[in-house]
């Protein structure tokens, strides 16, 4: 059991599920008093797609579960160049399904599902809702992206330099280069919906981005090709805020929680 900043405890489950090629952790969050009917938060980690774990994502997981509230479940998909597309986001749509079946033992309503993430775990969700809508059966009602990686082919980077930005082309193509080594995977819907020509149908949409962040260009750009989709969506840029700091700032994560609870019809609860 923990607690953030003495607010309400929360209780803490780890298990393993199986994934796509190999077993996968998750690690649940909820408020220690709430027993049935919380929404639930698939919650991707960033690193890439090469590191990261679910101990970074622990302090953005645990605000949600506090904030929202919600049951969130923090993914540890398979990472590359070791597991390389398609495998962290079909880690990802067995960790769906699995929260599907088993969500309400641990106090979740399987029916208000939402996704989120950061970074690689950004671009995880994203593609999650395309995959959700593409093979039916587990609506997802909304996603909410922090600094995603959208555009393996590079073309809408930001000048590194001007934005005097913490990450560089470099860091994304290699990162790119392990997780897609095929060109073919760099045009494929799921990993690249900047290259897409079908976006409706996809959850209502919250995107974070970064003003000292290379990747602020391209996620401010799906988001503007998301609401030409007719895709009910919402992007911030918060000033003076690094790639690195993103994840965690406390006003994104805020503005995230109400994104949430206005898309779950829950009442503030902050």
């Amino acid at each position: 059991m923990a607690v953030i900043r003495g607010i309400t405890p929360l209780d803490v489950t780890d298990l393993r599920i199986q994934g796509h090629a190999q077993a996968i952790p998750l690690r649940l969050y909820r408020r220690a008093a709430a027993t049935e009917g919380l929404p639930v938060i698939l919650y991707f980690h960033g690193g890439g797609f090469v590191r990261g774990s679910l101990a970074e994502a622990d302090y953005a997981a645990r605000y949600l579960a506090n904030h929202t509230p919600a049951l969130v479940v923090s993914v540890g998909y398979s990472l590359a160049p070791s597991y390389p597309f398609p495998a962290a986001l079909e880690d990802a749509w067995h960790a769906t399904v699995w929260t599907q079946q088993f969500a309400h033992r641990y106090g979740g309503n399987s029916k208000k599902i939402g996704v989120a993430g950061y970074d690689a775990g950004g671009s995880l969700a994203n593609g999650l809702a395309l995959i959700a809508r593409d093979r039916g059966g587990i609506p997802i009602d909304a996603q909410a992206l922090f600094g995603p990686m959208l555009d393996p082919s590079l073309t809408l980077l930001g000048d590194e330099q001007r934005l005097a930005s913490d990450i560089t082309a470099t860091d994304c193509a290699d990162s790119y280069r392990a997780y897609l080594p095929q060109s073919s995977q760099r045009l494929h819907p799921y990993a690249a919906p900047l290259e897409s020509k079908r976006l409706t149908g996809l959850p209502a949409t919250h995107i974070a981005t970064a003003e000292n962040d290379v990747l602020h260009v391209e996620a401010e750009t799906y988001a503007s090709r998301l609401i030409a989709a007719g895709v009910r969506t919402q992007v911030i840029r918060y000033a003076s805020v690094s790639h690195a700091e993103l994840g965690n700032h406390a006003l994104a994560l805020l503005e995230v929680v109400h994104f949430f609870q206005w898309h779950f019809g829950e009442r503030p609860c902050v």
